[in-house]
């Protein structure tokens, strides 16, 4: 390249305006080095052809351009000079060379090697949706228009990284202004400028990514176990009384707010069928019988399917259809019908379990009529979440709605007809980066970025969209055929927990923002956090000035609630209650998987075998404050109790990062309770063959 073509090398972030005349180009320039305190250069160009159109009386001609560009570039090396942090812009020699091959249909070597090696951290491609302002030196309206798309085009073919910009001024410049600060963010993560760009297009957070990036390269810090929640120290134990003094409690003060039982259901049934696709996948049927193939193996999960085979829902219809298929069908051997059965759920089209989501599995039998998970939490939710404002709300995959749609249709209307039914899919947004094994970034073979979905915890920004007044939460395979009074007992006396508590600290804020207080009541607030809220509070609190006091009683109260139900443990996998220690020392009640903690350290595997209660996933919350709004759940979160998980994709080895768990870091900071309930309200199916346990049977079998 040309000695007088070069860019002075810079640490400073060039930032570059691009795109045709009248787009605003200048304004955007001149507005970003103000908000940045910093330096930017004007167009070289107009005031070059000014000169030349005041002394020469004539317009830009073809051997213009490449002194334009010299003298472009000469402004944006002295212009580095004074320059901090940032320089933006105004232009820059692609745009010398897009008019060139404009005008003229060619450019000069020059210019095009110039244009193709300049380098700027961004381009800025402003976009034509402002009014034109016409003068001297530009062409028309019409042209500006026809020739965005040859300003973009060019931009592609240099392999440029930019970002569109539009809207009026303002909004432009708000836009902007954002987007300059996380590319600097990005850059000094280690990531690219063209990384970012494609990360800005995927509507990523940066400050989120950048955290996934440290977290999955520098790891995630253990939770401290101090002790297993228990009955008396963290679970609540309700007698008969208690039980129906909440479940009346719950009925008699529902009446005014809105329902609402929230289900993630996108889960794919890919798991539940895991141990009989492996099967298809290793047997061989010229070879042996499944009898032999389960001897050789030891595959008793194979073993209990074959033995319960035909208590499955679907039994009959998979035979019927295998009957139809082959007419020699019931002359094959006992090995061979069930080998053409498994195929059949797992494969066949009118099945496909091993593609669909658990939601619109075949769960249950009853008489004649065989239902799903979704009918089953419709039928559920009547008995506790259904009035006059009653909503039932699924998680669910995009590539499914119309699947859930059409099943939701077929429901009797005795089930819908005091539900409001809604849907929401995981947002994009929330899946999270991949890293190699050697901390390189996960790339497909184009080179673009390997997204994960970020675990259930990103079921949260689906929460925090809800209205409802109370929420139901319960996962979409915790259902049962047989315990359905058992299960509404206990709903709404979680409920009922629920509304109390939720009136007593509302009642206590409210008097605490009428400034209506004395020590008295400050003490009675205090026990009241302590005692019914299992919070621990800072043994000097009593000697805290009046003021200190008031803020941090409304700091504890004034916070979503959950109440969730815990089982005895049953030695089932996942998480249970505990008392934590937190970063500053304090003892707080949390759900924690196994993940969480550091199993290598006696101590804390001791404390995790030695709890007494498994979590369930059988939770009541409310996300309003007491005036009635909303609370931002983000704003409650523990960020740094996220997960990495290790996986395999093609024979590569990578770690993703998952975001805090819904019911662990992401409802850390919510006032928590534990409830015991029984065992017959969790009756989850994990695997195919749970549906053979008696929770899921005709009770006379």
């Amino acid at each position: 390249m040309e000695e007088n073509l070069k860019q002075r090398k810079s640490n400073i972030l060039r930032i570059t305006t691009y795109g045709p005349e009248s787009t605003g180009k200048t304004t955007l320039a001149r507005d970003l080095a103000r908000y940045f305190n910093t330096t930017w250069i004007v167009e070289y160009a107009r005031d070059f052809l000014l000169e030349i159109l005041g002394k020469e009386g004539r317009t830009c001609e073809e051997k213009d351009l490449l002194p334009i560009a010299v003298g472009q570039i000469a402004i944006e090396n002295e212009a580095l000079k004074k320059a901090h942090r940032f320089l933006f812009c105004d232009t820059n020699a692609l745009v010398t060379k897009v008019y060139s091959d404009i005008y003229y249909n060619q450019c000069s070597p020059e210019l095009e090697e110039a244009a193709n090696l300049h380098h700027y951290d961004l381009y800025f491609l402003t976009d034509k949706d402002i009014p034109w302002e016409p003068d001297d030196l530009r062409d028309s309206a019409e042209y500006r228009d026809s020739s965005f798309e040859i300003f973009k085009k060019n931009l592609i073919q240099y392999n440029k990284p930019f970002v569109l910009i539009s809207g009026n001024k303002e909004e432009r410049l708000k836009k902007a202004t954002q987007i300059v600060t996380d590319l600097e963010k990005a850059l000094n993560a280690g990531l690219t400028n063209h990384e970012f760009v494609e990360l800005y297009n995927q509507n990523k957070n940066i400050d989120l990514i950048i955290k996934q990036i440290h977290s999955l390269k520098k790891g995630i810090v253990k939770t401290t176990l101090e002790a297993p929640a228990t009955i008396g120290n963290g679970i609540i134990k309700l007698d008969t009384q208690e039980l129906n003094y909440y479940i009346n409690y719950f009925d008699v003060n529902k009446t005014d707010k809105t329902l609402e039982k929230f289900i993630p259901a996108s889960g794919a049934a890919t798991r539940m069928f895991k141990f009989l696709n492996d099967f298809i996948l290793d047997f061989n049927p010229e070879e042996e019988t499944i009898n032999g193939y389960i001897n050789r193996t030891n595959n008793t999960a194979l073993e209990t399917f074959i033995a319960g085979i035909e208590k499955f829902p679907f039994y009959h219809q998979v035979v019927s259809k295998l009957v139809l298929q082959n007419n020699q069908y019931k002359k094959l051997s006992t090995s061979s019908k069930n080998y053409l059965f498994i195929k059949t759920i797992l494969e066949d089209p009118d099945f496909n379990f091993l593609n669909k989501p658990k939601a619109v599995l075949p769960f249950h039998k009853y008489e004649e009529k065989i239902i799903t998970p979704i009918e089953e939490h419709f039928k559920e939710s009547n008995q506790y979440a259904s009035c006059s404002n009653g909503n039932i709300h699924f998680t669910i995959s995009i590539e499914h709605e119309t699947l859930f749609s059409e099943l939701i249709k077929q429901l009797p209307n005795e089930l819908k007809e005091n539900l409001r039914i809604s849907f929401s899919y995981q947002d994009p947004s929330t899946d999270s980066i991949a890293l190699t094994k050697n901390n390189k970034i996960l790339k497909n073979a184009k080179g673009n970025f390997i997204f994960r979905p970020g675990g259930h915890g990103a079921l949260l920004y689906n929460l925090n969209q809800r209205e409802a007044d109370i929420l139901f939460i319960k996962n979409i395979d915790n259902v049962s055929r047989n315990h359905s009074e058992i299960i509404t007992k206990y709903k709404k006396a979680l409920a009922g927990i629920l509304l109390e508590i939720r009136s007593e600290s509302h009642n206590y804020l409210k008097e605490l923002n009428k400034n209506k207080y004395n020590n008295i009541l400050i003490q009675e607030i205090k026990n009241f956090i302590q005692e019914k809220l299992s919070i621990i509070i800072n043994p000097d609190f009593d000697e805290y000035k009046e003021e200190s006091q008031i803020k941090i009683l409304k700091h504890f109260l004034n916070r979503p609630i959950r109440v969730c139900g815990m089982v005895k443990n049953e030695n089932e996998p996942g998480g249970g209650p505990f008392w934590i220690k937190d970063k500053k020392g304090n003892s707080t009640l949390q759900i924690v998987e196994s993940a969480q903690i550091d199993l290598e350290n006696d101590e804390q595997k001791s404390i995790f075998k030695s709890a007494t209660h498994f979590n369930p996933v059988d939770i009541v919350c409310s996300i309003k404050d007491y005036q009635g709004n909303k609370f931002n759940l983000l704003d409650f979160t523990d960020p740094n109790t996220g997960f990495v998980v290790k996986k395999n994709k093609d024979g590569i080895q990578y770690k993703s990062y998952e975001l805090p768990g819904l019911w662990n870091g992401s409802m850390a900071n919510w006032i928590t309770l534990f409830v015991e309930v029984p065992l017959d309200t969790f009756t989850p199916v994990k695997t195919i063959n749970d549906l053979l346990k008696p929770a899921h049977q005709p009770e006379n079998l």
